[in-house]
């Protein structure tokens, strides 16, 4: 037989290899992140019919080449272009990640791990992110618990939809800011009822309130520094649906600034309604009204020299004709006393504001001065009625038809103002002092106490109008609070970092997804489904993995790598492999007709 017919058929074989390659890469032109591969050729054995010889000066005749017929062609190398690049895929799902640069995905079947460009990610019935094509669960690396940052440990499957991550967990308001503008004339703060900033805030269930402060002016003038103060009260606390949850003049004083007991001068005059009250002329603990009937008896209100419980109910005789008993509550008779003073529904103020009393010895002198409120005056009156000597202990009530009050107290904090610059001066006289804290700990419930940052606030002229507000949190928004939040989003980060987006306005990291980066990516061994799997000669993957981005690389979302098969290519490769199929073929159509014509020879 001829050598040419076996270089022929050998040459046949290696073609219709290339031809399987080529098929093989057309087929997957749409493959999600398929790699195209390529094969070379090598010759086989050559026959040696006469060695090399060299040249002999003996004869004078010169060397000769080796005599060789080469024996024909075989597959050489088939080599993945794993290192070249797919084009990107627009998707719009961004669970669809795609990676630039040379790592591969690392993914789980439970028991082994396999490597992947293919980032065609879902989020499986367990939360878990896994391939969409077999399910293989996609590792990384978690979150420490204690650092809240990613742990480089050995990979893992990446649950980022576990029941503990679909919500993120409330948290009590810490910190507030107040700034704004208090202009001195604006009506509201010169009113009694003083300029209202509200406060939304969170408990630690994640319940939301809203806090009523009131700013007041005070009448004194501005001392000798310049500084101008004013009153911030704590009126009231709503809950969400808008119930009182506290009130200042129903729940009494409940220190909540830490600095009860503080007076503010304001100037002001008490006028009895004398068309329809009387203080009893003998007894200046009965309160009549215009037909003489007693409508309040201070004395009743009182249990060893103190205000009994306001909801404890008192009885008197009205003095009426006949003589009938009135039964009311200690509250309901402060009421009355205030409605008598003009005072109706604003009982507490009435209460609270301040009288310069004189005090005087046993001869009538007067010897010095005591500032007392109206609470502790009309105590006074209903616990020594028969006995008005006024003491420093033992001031009661007027009982003139008008008297001056020379201020008021409160629960609550004094703000300083700067009256040539109109800049914040300090709180409770205390210049370097820019912050207050509400002590809401004190009311009980789920309450956390909140420091408010004042150093915010103005005095300046604004037509009139101040601009003063309240916001939860600092300047970095740090202690703001929040309610429950539940997951509405998850987005995936350049680097791989997985993070989790809630309706309260937080974020949390759920893990990061993990790479392999191989020595030589090309000795990876393809296993079916867009995987690979680590050889000898690729390079162990250590099980840790490395951040994509380490040496250049980073993914995108909402995109996947498309094959990087090269149609053009692969078409004229598929001209030259036909053609050299029919030639080899050729090769064998030759060598049989000279086989042919050597078995004629015997004819």
């Amino acid at each position: 037989m001829m050598r040419s017919l076996f270089s022929g058929v050998a040459g046949l074989k290696t073609h219709q290899t290339k031809m399987d390659v080529i098929g093989n890469n057309i087929a997957n032109v749409n493959t999600t992140a398929f790699k195209s591969s390529s094969i070379v050729f090598s010759e086989l054995m050559s026959q040696t019919t006469q060695r090399a010889s060299g040249a002999n000066a003996t004869t004078g005749t010169g060397g000769t080449n080796a005599r060789q017929i080469g024996l024909g062609v075989k597959s050489g190398a088939i080599n993945v272009n794993i290192a070249g690049q797919g084009s990107s895929q627009s998707t719009g799902n961004p669970f669809d990640i795609m990676i630039t640069g040379d790592n591969f995905f690392v993914v789980n079947n439970g028991t082994e791990n396999f490597f992947t460009r293919d980032g065609s990610f879902y989020v499986d019935g367990a939360g878990n992110l896994a391939m969409t094509s077999t399910g293989y669960n996609v590792m990384g690396w978690q979150v420490d618990d204690e650092t809240g940052d990613i742990k480089q440990d050995t990979v893992a499957a990446l649950r980022i939809m576990s029941a503990v991550n679909m919500t993120y967990p409330p948290e009590a308001t810490t910190q507030a800011v107040m700034d704004g503008i208090i202009d001195k004339n604006d009506k509201d703060v010169t009113s009694k009822n003083g300029k209202v900033v509200n406060l939304n805030f969170f408990d630690a269930l994640g319940y939301a309130y809203t806090a009523k402060f009131v700013f007041r002016k005070s009448d004194a003038p501005a001392d000798s520094g310049g500084v101008n103060n004013y009153s911030l009260e704590l009126d009231r606390i709503l809950d969400s649906t808008g119930e009182v949850v506290y009130s200042a003049s129903a729940d009494g004083a409940a220190n909540i600034f830490g600095t009860a007991g503080n007076s503010q001068t304001i100037a002001g005059k008490l006028t009895l309604d004398n068309k329809n009250y009387a203080w009893d002329a003998a007894n200046d603990a009965l309160l009549k009204d215009k037909d003489g009937k007693v409508v309040a008896d201070l004395s009743q209100i009182i249990n060893n020299g103190a205000l009994r419980d306001r909801d404890e109910e008192v009885t008197w005789n009205d003095g009426g004709t006949p003589a009938a008993t009135v039964t009311a509550t200690v509250q309901e008779v402060l009421d009355t006393v205030a409605k008598a003073y003009g005072y109706e529904g604003s009982t507490e103020d009435f209460l609270n504001l301040v009288y310069t009393s004189d005090i005087t010895d046993a001869n009538g002198t007067v010897t010095d001065t005591a500032q007392l409120t109206v609470l502790q005056m009309l105590v006074n009156s209903g616990s020594n009625a028969a006995n008005p000597t006024t003491t420093a202990a033992n001031a009661h009530f007027p009982t003139a038809d008008s008297f001056e009050t020379s201020g008021r107290r409160f629960d609550g904090t004094i703000v300083a103002f700067d009256g040539k610059t109109g800049k914040f001066a300090g709180i409770q006289g205390q210049e370097t002092v820019t912050t207050a804290v509400m002590n809401l700990s004190a009311l009980g419930g789920n309450f956390a106490d909140i420091t408010v940052d004042l150093s915010g606030l103005g005095m300046y002229d604004n037509k009139g109008t101040s601009t003063a507000a309240a916001t939860s949190g600092d300047e970095d928004g740090l202690g703001m609070g929040r309610r429950l939040g539940d997951m509405i989003g998850v987005s995936i980060q350049q680097d791989g970092r997985i993070y989790a987006s809630y309706d309260n306005g937080m974020t949390r990291l759920l893990g990061q997804i993990a790479t392999a980066a191989f020595a030589n990516a090309s000795g990876l061994q393809k296993s079916g489904d867009n995987l690979y799997s680590a050889t000898l000669n690729s390079g162990e993957f250590d099980g840790i993995g490395v951040n994509v981005t380490a040496n250049g690389g980073y993914m995108s979302t909402g995109q996947l790598e498309m094959s990087n098969v090269d149609l053009s290519a692969e078409f004229t490769e598929m001209i030259t492999t036909q053609r050299g199929f029919q030639a080899n073929s050729r090769i064998i159509t030759v060598s049989d007709t000279l086989l042919e014509e050597l078995t004629n020879l015997k004819r």
